[in-house]
């Protein structure tokens, strides 16, 4: 691996960007954003989950979203300022949990038969983007569903491309991650990838 590689960005970098706008991707008020939840939406296989995980929740737009097709919820984000918004948005969902993670390197102790990696995975650097994946691996329940959402745009900030984060997933398949479904649009994509279930 290349030692001169760019490093997973830290809580500092979000933390500038979030003071300075609440709402810096627009998460709120963008056609686009809207447009991209509702396709992120429909490309589960499943309309309800036991135990959902969300990686890099932000202000909770996808959250509250994603808190209708789940029992429980797991949102962590890295930025407290971030987190505040979303368990507002969020505060008459009592089965949504708000946690502080810098994940990988910290991860909850539970298992999910539904991982959500949503414009996020391209903030990791490629060890630790692959050190998530090990774990998602793991912590991704027999049956269960991992989405992954990402920009495909070039950003000179980020440490990885959308496409990049994908195509490490794909490694993976078909085992011991299955494709279930791929979608290409005009500046993102969307892959769905599943464990199969036990037999028997």
């Amino acid at each position: 691996m290349n030692p001169n590689a760019p490093e997973t960005l830290g809580p500092h970098y979000f933390e500038k960007i979030y003071q300075a706008n609440p709402d810096p991707w627009q998460f709120e008020t963008s056609p686009y954003e809207r447009e991209k939840y509702l396709a992120s939406l429909l490309a589960l296989p499943l309309e309800h989950y036991h135990r959902g995980f969300e990686v890099g929740g932000s202000i909770g737009v996808l959250t509250r979203m994603l808190a209708a097709r789940c029992d429980r919820l797991l949102s962590i984000d890295i930025s407290p300022i971030a987190q505040r918004r979303a368990r507002s948005r969020c505060s008459d969902q009592r089965h949504v949990v708000f946690q502080i993670m810098q994940f990988p390197r910290e991860t909850p102790p539970q298992t999910f038969d539904l991982i959500v990696l949503s414009e996020v995975g391209y903030y990791l650097s490629e060890r630790d983007l692959l050190i998530a994946r090990d774990w998602i691996v793991h912590a991704l329940q027999p049956g269960g569903h991992l989405l992954l959402v990402h920009w495909t745009p070039f950003v000179e900030d980020y440490p990885l491309s959308g496409d990049e984060v994908h195509d490490r997933f794909l490694e993976v398949t078909p085992t011991p991650l299955n494709r279930l479904y791929h979608a290409r649009k005009a500046k993102y994509r969307i892959d769905v990838l599943g464990r199969p279930p036990l037999r028997g």
